[in-house]
């Protein structure tokens, strides 16, 4: 188990971007079956957003819609919204009215029936001195309406900053085997000096670790994938090559890939000098989440293999498209 403020949570939890955010979101019943088979396999840290789909069906209408159906649920998750973007622009919006309107909407879709126990803006407004968005946050973790603060896509200077304004519960990264910056730039680095664990998102490489995507034509033509330049045809099959290589290791291990890079991005967290780092694989699908969950030791031989594909290997193509912020 983990500690993310005075909550345990499981080593591996759960990403709900999936299952609203997409043009044909599967169905609620597919949902919640998903949902209860994470509780089942010990992932009780779910990860949403307000901005997980239209107003009208994101991650809180999906999650509030769970828990009138299985009230006795919501004591067991411990949940993470993130919000803190303008609507109506898409921008970050850390305004004490911004603040105000992302954690009340997001509290109010909720209905009652589940606390929100972290809350984190996506990016950071760089137009809003972080002590405005986070005493106007505290005011509501003070009365009880959120369990408390987090930080998400974020650069080693920004936590180095926060910290002097409030407690940080978590930071959310991208870590996996295509993404491992946060190793190296700082970010792990701080966390560990303030003990604050590290969420890791996209662990198995926005799916392509999951054995579905093995050539360019795979991605779905209404994926978002579409628009990420690691996906694009001239980087596609050189990022394929570190593809085949944990395939290779896993098949060795008695594992699937996924399983693998998930438990790698775990692992890396038992290392010196690194912060707890809890994964959040998504997943739309019981069976999906039933092998996501699976935790697995790693030798420290298997963990030096890697070592030493990622010292030889250069990723093509950045994490996410130019127009969107990233490290803020």
């Amino acid at each position: 188990m983990a500690q993310l403020g005075d909550n345990l949570v499981g080593p591996i939890g759960l990403g709900l971007m999936g299952f609203t955010w997409r043009p044909n979101p599967c169905s609620q019943e597919q949902a919640f079956e998903a949902l209860r088979a994470a509780l089942k396999s010990g992932c009780n840290f779910w990860n949403g957003g307000e901005i997980y789909g239209k107003r009208h069906y994101n991650s809180l209408v999906l999650l509030e819609q769970y828990f009138e159906k299985y009230p006795e649920d919501a004591d067991k998750v411990v949940l993470s919204i993130k919000g803190g973007i303008n609507l109506q622009t898409r921008q970050p919006d850390g305004s004490v009215e911004g603040t105000r309107r992302t954690i009340e909407d997001s509290t109010a879709q909720l209905n009652g029936r589940k606390k929100i126990d972290l809350f984190e803006f996506a990016r950071r407004d760089q137009n809003v001195p972080m002590e405005v968005t986070f005493s106007t946050m505290k005011e509501y973790v003070e009365a009880g309406t959120i369990g408390g603060i987090s930080l998400s896509e974020v650069r080693a200077e920004t936590i180095h900053e926060a910290v002097k304004h409030t407690k940080v519960l978590a930071v959310e990264v991208e870590l996996s085997l295509f993404s491992t910056d946060v190793l190296e730039n700082g970010i792990a680095a701080a966390c560990a000096q303030y003990g604050i664990p590290m969420v890791a998102y996209s662990p198995i490489g926005r799916g392509m670790l999951t054995g579905e995507i093995r050539k360019y034509e795979d991605i779905p033509k209404d994926s978002m994938l579409q628009d990420y330049p690691r996906f694009q045809p001239e980087n596609f099959d050189i990022n394929m090559q570190l593809v085949h290589k944990v395939e290779d290791i896993a098949a060795k291990k008695g594992c699937t890939p996924a399983q693998f890079a998930i438990n790698w991005v775990r692992a890396i967290g038992t290392r010196p000098g690194m912060p707890t780092i809890i994964p959040i694989p998504g997943a739309t699908t019981a069976a999906r989440v039933e092998e996501n969950s699976k935790v697995i030791a790693l030798t420290e031989e298997e963990m030096e293999a890697i070592d030493a594909i990622l010292a030889k290997f250069t990723v093509v193509g950045d994490r996410y498209p130019a127009h969107l912020p990233i490290d803020t």
